[in-house]
C-alpha cells in the first residue's frame, strides 16, 4: 500500500516543510556532483558513525540531510510533504523546525544506543519524518490516509484509511523490523530500525509542548477523484 495524499487540509503555507524538502534534495544533488573519492570523505566526515559520536556531536543533525540514492531521498521526502504541513501548522513555523531537527537527533541518539560498536555510517532524514509522523498519530487520530492499493490489470484501487491505523501499523512494522535486526544482526540490513522507533516516540511526546495551545485541526476534507471510495 502506498500513502497518496491525507485528509485534513493546512491553513497556512507549509514554509518549513518546503525549505526542509529543498534543503535535502539540493544536498543530495550536491552528494551526487561530488567524485567518488570526495563523495566518501564527505560522508564519512557528516554521517553519524555511532563509535565516532563522541565529540563529534554535529552529526546527529547533519546526518539527516544526506541520502543513500534517489529513491532513498524521495521516500524521506514524500512522507515529510505528506505529514508535514499539517504538523507545522499544528506547530508554527519556527517551532516545527526545533520540533523537525530535535527529533531528528533523538532518532540519531537511540540508533546509536543499539548499535554503539558500530562503525557503519547512517545517513538520511527518516528518524526525523518519524519524528513528524509520530506527531501526526497523536494531533490527527481522526484524519485517513487515502492509500493506493495495487491491482489486476493495473486499475488504480484508492483507499482512505484511518491513520491511526495506519501509522501504528508502520510502527509495528519498525519495532518487528528493528527486533528481528536485534537478534540476527547484519543479516537484517543497513536500515536504522532503531532510530525509527525512536524518531516515532520522540514526535508521539513532544508534540504537546510544541503545538499551539489554540489550534483546532480543520474537519477532514477528501479529494475530488477519492471521495466516491470513501
Amino acid at each position: 500500500m502506498f500513502p497518496v495524499k491525507d485528509t485534513i487540509p493546512s491553513r497556512e503555507p507549509p514554509i518549513i516543510t518546503k525549505f526542509l524538502i529543498t534543503v535535502n534534495t539540493m544536498v543530495f544533488i550536491f552528494q551526487a556532483l561530488l567524485p567518488k573519492r570526495h563523495l566518501a570523505n564527505f560522508i564519512y566526515n557528516f554521517a553519524l558513525i555511532p563509535v565516532q559520536l563522541e565529540g563529534n556531536y554535529m552529526t546527529l543533525l547533519t546526518s539527516t540531510f544526506l541520502h543513500g540514492s534517489w529513491l532513498h531521498l524521495l521516500g524521506n521526502m514524500w512522507s515529510l510533504w505528506l505529514y508535514g504541513d499539517n504538523v507545522e501548522d499544528t506547530m508554527g513555523h519556527f517551532r516545527f523546525l526545533i520540533f523537525y531537527l530535535l527529533c531528528g537527533a533523538i532518532s540519531g541518539y537511540t540508533h546509536v544506543l543499539f548499535n554503539m560498536n558500530s562503525e557503519l555510517p547512517t545517513i538520511g532524514a527518516s528518524g526525523a519524518v518519524a519524528g513528524v509522523m509520530g506527531a501526526y498519530f497523536i494531533l490527527y487520530p481522526h484524519a485517513k490516509i487515502i492509500t493506493l492499493v495495487p491491482t489486476f490489470f493495473f486499475f488504480p484501487l484508492f483507499i482512505p484509511v484511518p491513520a491511526f491505523i495506519f501509522l501504528f501499523y508502520w510502527f509495528l512494522s519498525q519495532v518487528f523490523s528493528g527486533t528481528v535486526n536485534w537478534f540476527i544482526g547484519n543479516m537484517a540490513g543497513g536500515v536504522a530500525w532503531w532510530g525509527h522507533i525512536g524518531g516515532f516516540l520522540a514526535g508521539m511526546l513532544l508534540q504537546n509542548i510544541f503545538k499551539k495551545r489554540k489550534y483546532h485541526a480543520p474537519p477532514p476534507r477528501y479529494p475530488d477523484w477519492a471521495r466516491r471510495r470513501r
